[in-house]
């Protein structure tokens, strides 16, 4: 079982609402988290220890040149499920980083976007015992259709608030 920090905490507050205020309250909140993902029209689906879901939709104002959804827009979805799903874990004195994102774009997106992420138990266990480390962060990218036309990794690390 997961050991609740400030950010689990919260989290676990707004999932106990109803399924049709979840995902809104979720949206809301980080995007006055963390500002700039609440400019960007991301909404936040799912959030749990081990799992989070953000989705995008390919709407003109984060269209590329051929009307799919912009390489960074994706980019940003997947770091923000990885990074939402990393902070539910690591203690109130650890502050995660992204270390590393490696993307491949492998053929051509259509329609809305949505990355999922998720932890094992084994990466939590290290997040909420080690002091600092790092750790890589599952994610898939989906576009409307249901393929998967990006494969991402996002290294995470997570290391002391205050420095020795």
């Amino acid at each position: 079982m997961a050991k609740p920090n400030q950010l689990s905490k919260i989290i676990q507050g707004i999932n106990q609402l109803p399924d049709l205020l979840r995902s809104r309250a979720l949206t809301l909140f980080f995007g006055r988290m963390v500002r700039f993902t609440g400019t960007t029209g991301i909404t936040v689906e799912e959030l749990t220890h081990k799992r989070c879901v953000v989705s995008l939709g390919n709407r003109k104002a984060v269209r590329n040149h051929i009307g799919s959804v912009h390489a960074v827009a994706n980019i940003l979805i997947a770091e923000s499920a990885t990074g939402y799903l990393v902070g539910m874990n690591v203690p109130d004195s650890s502050v995660p980083v992204i270390k590393t994102i490696k993307a491949d774009f492998v053929k051509r997106s259509k329609g809305d976007m949505r990355a999922v992420a998720e932890l094992t138990d084994e990466q939590i266990e290290l997040m909420q015992t080690q002091e600092k480390g790092e750790t890589l962060v599952r994610v898939t990218i989906t576009d409307g259709e249901g393929k998967e036309p990006i494969l991402a990794e996002m290294l995470w690390a997570w290391t002391p608030k205050k420095r020795s």
